[in-house]
């Protein structure tokens, strides 16, 4: 698993690529100082080693992304609680049954959510 300074990085690298705003990489960076308690158990920390976490929402007219953006698997419960604060639908989602998925080795698409007031269709992968 990635060290809190690898995961730094990381953000700071997605912020200057802007595959997240200023703001979310700072609530992210926050997230880690705050969450630097005990380590994951091994088993986690390897099905983790590598993995990435793929949100997109796309408009369902055009069929083109309005957002693309990957967390490396590390940062997998502070990026779905972020996510859930900006897709309202994702707050009524059990997020223990993707914590099980993703123990599990789970790859591929794992949520589909679409939004036809707004127009928008939310994928989350595991890749």
């Amino acid at each position: 698993m990635a060290t809190s300074k690898e995961e730094r990085a990381q953000i700071l690298k997605m912020v200057s690529e802007e595959k997240i705003s200023a703001e979310e990489g700072a609530r992210l960076l926050s997230a880690i100082a705050s969450h630097g308690g005990p380590e994951r158990p091994a088993r986690m920390n390897e099905a983790l080693r590598g993995r990435w976490l793929r949100v997109r929402v796309l408009d369902m007219v055009t069929g083109k992304p309005k957002v693309n953006f990957s967390l490396p698997m590390g940062l997998v419960n502070v990026g779905l609680r972020l996510g859930a604060q900006f897709v309202p639908e994702l707050a009524d989602i059990d997020l223990d049954e993707f914590m099980s998925a993703i123990d599990e080795g789970t790859r591929g698409k794992i949520l589909e959510v679409e939004d036809p007031e707004d127009g928008e269709r939310v994928e989350i992968f595991i890749e």
